[in-house]
């Protein structure tokens, strides 16, 4: 009896247990069944998900999945960027323990299956950035517990349903870039915890309801680019966290009656968290009344361009201390600029175009040392442009064209060392253009035209080696067409039409292989119009009204007449061409059958250096053999897409694996890029720069072949889910890294070469995960002598880039000093925590010494083990990444003491290491 009683209990037991393992079994088996099936139905251009989702391997282990260990459960799917595309398949619906979704950035299409209503304890659900259609998906629903939802940048069209106010939980909605259409539902109402709603470009209309404002706790409210109608509703004063409120390009419009226009900026004023007001491009009219002074001096930026705004500027702007932008262009307002405009000293962006302002410039500019932009253009404003100027030494745009400035240039103008932009076109300005404009290294645009200039046009000019805009027609310069022109070698459009200029069309014009734009028209110039180079694509209308130009038929003009002393040249060049290479192949043949002799008594042996030659030596690829070694450019052997065109992996006939750049000649800058690398790669050798072995180069096709890379980028090791570097190899990594710039600033045996474009995806790791610095497309060489050169602000990743806005040694520095940081916190400066007001760089400083273990990545001090040694190490990095990264490049240190500094900080680690151990 006792033996059954205790026998019952435990086969109760085995039971359980068994059962329990098999539930345990079919639920890895479903989920690792969805994913195969995921993994089968998708084509992807990169190669992760073909080589690591296998069965032979633990779904645990499997890129984008995290997996719960107690359930044996995948709860999360991250596929972001990926490279994957087709349709979303059915089978993800049957991951039911799914928390998280993000398939975003890559190149899905078509409808998303209902079938993934089924994942009801998902919170985050991001499809962004995709090519998916469709009706916007009622099912989402069902899915209660959703905090948040992206379907940002697809296709989805129809209403959006009321079934998605059921969320009561959501707290994100980005609908962006859309074909939505329709009205907001009143029951938007019901998401009372969004903290951010983001419906931009998705063709709504109808009024802005009121319910919008039953969200307490919005931070983020954008509503731009649509149809609405209607008032802004006063109740958005009711939300008192709100950060943004963006409603450009809409058709809103204010209270008809004249007291209570822009009525609802009082409500708005209430909002003392409000940083950001985009109310831009609705015929909202009236006149800016005082109360915007009342703002809190959180107010960042105010846009109210093309408001078909009256009246003046009210004086009170001046109250808002913190505003970083203000914009409030294409309106009608009258009056002068107040003198309070030089209070906000965070000013960076000053645009009041197409307006009918009066008056001088107010000297109280001058007390906007951080401005960066200044648009006064299309104004009435008079007398001379200020001599304050050169106070403003953060300026590099200058526009105060389509006014009546009268009076010469002034001095200060030339004192502007970094402005990119100048544009005076259509004033009253009188004088000379002087010598010293040699000063202005990194201009781009410069614009003069239809003013009352004149004198010669200075051969200093030439000195300007980034401008690629120049436009001085209507003025009154005289003289020749300097020389030095022809060195302006980024120059893309030349206009001198309508001066007195005399003389020939220099033919070092023809060297400007990027020149699309030229007019000389309406001079008095003479002589041969040049024929090569980018004088072959001009026509007739670029020479007219001349005085005796002469050339091709095609540009009516007469042709040139030949001289006695270009016969006699011609005579001399049939003897060269023809009778005098006769004589000299004789005489080498004589010379080589001699040496051949000599050459036979002498027994030669090849050095090491001789048989490595070969290697190391440029030779030409056709484009048949890239077709082969990358498969017909087949999508498999995509290793990743840039700026300027695709890198492939391939074969070679001798079995190397390569790794093969195609540049996409459509874009413009793609010629140049290519032609940069070719110039910067031919001549340098070092362990930590990327090989070229060889190219291929034809008019529509050009690619390089370069070292394989087998561990691919330093991005890819420090944001995917299976890769892993620690302290040491990260330190390694940068040291690399500092070494290879170091040697491109200072060791180099030639111009200096500036890199302009440091980032992760631009570090590449061969087997031994020795770094590689790669992608010299934007880069730079310095001419002897100089200390910088260029801007790369609008080409290199702006985030990563100097705040001088430059190309020098300096301006490589402070990348490097960002990427030391990217490296050792793992955040990219791009990072949605960062905003004009929060950098990377800012909040490290910010936390530094005592909140280091907050910035830097939690997975490099996890273990205990040399603890103090390890954050030692860490706060000697930050400390030198900020150093890299002062404001002002004369602060900054050199490449080479930066590359000592870490491999001391390196030495210091480990010998602490072995100390704690």
């Amino acid at each position: 009896m006792r033996l059954a009683f205790f026998f019952v209990p435990m086969s109760l037991l085995q039971y359980l247990i068994a059962s329990l393992a098999m539930t345990t079994l079919n639920n890895l088996t479903t989920d690792q069944s969805a994913l195969l099936a995921f993994k089968a139905h998708v084509f992807y251009y990169r190669s992760a998900l073909a080589n690591n989702w296998s069965i032979s391997y633990p779904i645990c282990s499997w890129v984008g999945i995290s997996y719960h260990s107690r359930h044996q459960r995948v709860t999360a799917l991250i596929l972001s960027d990926m490279g994957l595309g087709g349709t979303i398949p059915l089978h993800l619906g049957n991951l039911s323990f799914l928390v998280s979704l993000d398939i975003s950035e890559n190149n899905f299409h078509g409808h998303l299956p209902k079938e993934l209503r089924q994942l009801c304890r998902l919170r985050v659900m991001i499809f962004a950035y995709n090519k998916l259609s469709g009706s916007f998906p009622s099912w989402i629903g069902v899915l209660s517990k959703l905090r948040i939802l992206s379907l940002a940048n697809n296709s989805f069209t129809g209403p959006i349903p009321n079934s998605l106010f059921n969320l009561s939980r959501l707290e994100d909605l980005r609908a962006t870039f859309n074909i939505i259409g329709g009205n907001i539902p009143s029951r938007i109402g019901n998401l009372s915890k969004l903290v951010n709603l983001d419906l931009r470009f998705s063709n709504l209309r109808g009024t802005i309801p009121n319910s919008i404002t039953n969200a307490p706790k919005l931070i983020g409210l954008d509503l731009g680019v649509h149809s609405f109608s209607g008032h802004i509703p006063k109740t958005f004063g009711n939300l008192r966290h709100l950060s943004t409120l963006n409603l450009v390009m809409n058709n809103l419009t204010t209270e008809s009656s004249l007291a209570d226009q822009w009525s609802f900026l009082s409500f708005l004023t209430t909002c003392r968290n409000l940083a950001n007001l985009g109310l831009a491009s609705n015929p909202l009219g009236g006149v800016l009344p005082p109360l915007i002074g009342n703002f809190s001096a959180c107010l960042k930026k105010f846009y109210a361009f093309e408001c078909e705004l009256a009246g003046s500027i009210p004086k009170e702007i001046g109250n808002l201390r913190g505003l970083m932008v203000l914009s409030l262009g294409f309106n009608d307002l009258n009056g002068t600029i107040p003198t309070s405009i030089g209070t906000p000293q965070q000013l960076q962006g000053f645009y009041l175009p197409e307006n009918n302002l009066q008056g001088y410039v107010p000297h109280d500019l001058c007390h906007l040392e951080r401005l960066n932009i200044l648009n006064l253009s299309g104004n009435k404003l008079s007398g001379a442009i200020p001599q304050f100027l050169a106070s403003l030494t953060a300026l590099r745009s200058l526009y105060l064209h389509f006014n009546k400035l009268s009076s010469s240039l002034p001095s200060s103008l030339w004192s502007l060392e970094y402005i990119l932009h100048i544009n005076l076109l259509s004033n009253s300005l009188k004088g000379p253009l002087p010598s010293n404009i040699q000063k202005l290294k990194v201009l781009i645009v410069l614009d003069l035209s239809r003013n009352q200039l004149s004198s010669d046009i200075p051969s200093t000019i030439g000195t300007l080696k980034n401008l690629e805009t120049l436009s001085l027609a209507g003025n009154q310069f005289q003289g020749p067409i300097p020389e030095s022109v022809g060195s302006l070698i980024s120059l893309e459009s030349l206009d001198l039409s309508g001066n007195n200029l005399s003389g020939k069309i220099p033919k070092s014009l023809e060297t400007l292989s990027h020149l699309k734009q030229f007019n000389v028209s309406q001079n008095r110039l003479e002589g041969e119009i040049p024929v090569k180079g980018p004088f072959k694509n001009f026509s007739a209308e670029s020479f007219f009204g001349n005085y005796a130009l002469c050339g091709p038929p095609k540009l009516r003009v007469p042709p040139c007449k030949q001289d006695n002393s270009k016969r006699t040249k011609k005579f001399a060049l049939i003897v060269l061409k023809y009778i005098f290479p006769q004589i000299v192949s004789t005489v080498l043949i004589v010379i080589t059958i001699i040496m051949y002799i000599r050459w036979q008594n002498r027994s030669t042996k090849k050095s090491n250096h001789e048989d490595f030659l070969p290697l190391a030596t440029w030779r030409r690829t056709s484009y048949l053999d890239i077709q082969r070694a990358t498969d017909e450019f087949n999508e498999c052997n995509l290793l990743g897409t840039g700026s300027f065109g695709s890198v492939y992996k391939g074969t070679i006939s001798d079995g190397t694996n390569v790794a093969i750049k195609i540049f996409n000649l459509q874009l413009e800058r793609a010629f140049r890029s290519f032609d940069s690398e070719c110039e910067v790669l031919r001549n340098v050798c070092h362990r930590n720069l990327i090989k070229i072995l060889s190219c291929c180069s034809y008019p529509d096709f050009k690619a390089l072949v370069l070292e394989f890379m087998p561990n691919g980028s330093l991005e890819k090791w420090l944001y995917s889910h299976n890769c892993f570097l620690d302290i040491l190899e990260r330190l390694n990594i940068m040291i690399d890294v500092g070494s290879a710039l170091e040697y491109l600033h200072h060791d180099h045996s030639s111009a200096p070469i500036i890199h302009c474009d440091l980032k992760p995806t631009n570090i590449l790791l061969d087997e031994n995960m020795v770094a590689h610095v790669s992608d010299f497309g934007i880069s730079k060489l310095l001419g002897e002598g100089e200390d910088f050169v260029t801007q790369t602000m609008t080409m290199a990743t702006i985030c990563y880039m100097a705040p001088e806005g430059i190309v020098s040694a300096k301006c490589d520095v402070y990348s490097y000093g960002v990427l030391l940081m990217e490296t050792f916190t793992r955040k990219r400066p791009t990072d949605e925590m960062f905003t004009a007001e929060m950098s990377l760089k800012r909040w490290v400083k910010e936390s530094l010494p005592h909140g280091l273990s907050e910035v830097v990545d939690a997975n490099l001090v996890r273990e205990e083990q040399a603890f103090s040694a390890k954050m030692d190490c860490l706060l000697s990095i930050m400390d030198l990444a900020l150093d890299c990264c002062m404001e002002s490049p004369d602060k900054r240190m050199h490449m080479t003491d930066a590359a000592m500094k870490l491999k001391k900080i390196k030495v210091k680690f480990l010998d602490d290491v072995a100390a704690s151990s």
